[in-house]
């Protein structure tokens, strides 16, 4: 009878002490594979003309409401797009400006922070502002390029994905550096001059 105690006693000591304590697990996040940057030039009778990545394409904006000039560079593999948009300049750069930057405000609910770069390059005549919105937000890089006197154009970064900060955070770095080039070799196009 002792021995069938001890083993009862073993038995249920042994069915205890395995028990785990269920830790919580953050969650993970699929790897991403970076394509090499790598760039080509854009013109295609427009206006304007800058460098945008191999790993990217081009299209036309075909929504009801776009106008000349406007188009979109999509990402595929990224599953994100810029989207771009040019006007001509009437008196209205003040309006623009305006615009763009409600635009880029309209993510101050979601945002945790908007940070805004000018650019200023003299020598090509493009000025603009480049807004890096961080956090939960529909669209997390906004910026527009002007000459002051003729041209406008705005652009704006989407991902066809639910906004989460932590698992868009590598892309949105890696594409920015693609719209930092694009805004560095960008060129206004004078059509008389190129005739």
């Amino acid at each position: 009878m002792n021995k069938k105690l001890l083993f009862i006693i073993f038995l249920t000591i042994a069915f205890f002490s395995c028990k785990h304590e269920y830790t919580p697990k953050p969650p993970g996040y699929m790897r991403i594979d970076f394509p090499k940057k790598e760039y080509q030039h854009y013109s295609n009778n427009s206006p304007y003309r800058f460098d945008f990545p191999t790993y990217a394409k081009i299209e036309l904006d075909k929504e009801k409401n776009s106008e000349a000039f406007w188009i979109n560079i999509v990402f595929p593999k990224l599953n994100g797009k810029i989207y771009i948009s040019y006007k001509e300049i009437n008196n209205n750069l003040s309006k623009y400006i305006e615009d763009s930057r409600k635009f880029a405000y309209k993510h101050t609910v979601k945002a945790d922070a908007i940070n805004e770069k000018i650019y200023y390059n003299k020598e090509k005549n493009v000025y603009g502002i480049l807004y890096d919105i961080k956090g939960n937000t529909a669209s997390n890089i906004q910026f527009f390029l002007t000459d002051s006197t003729t041209h406008f154009l705005r652009g704006a970064l989407y991902f066809n994905a639910r906004p989460n900060k932590d698992s868009l955070a590598p892309v949105v770095k890696f594409i920015r550096t693609d719209i930092l080039n694009l805004i560095e070799t960008f060129e206004w196009v004078d059509k008389q001059k190129s005739n």
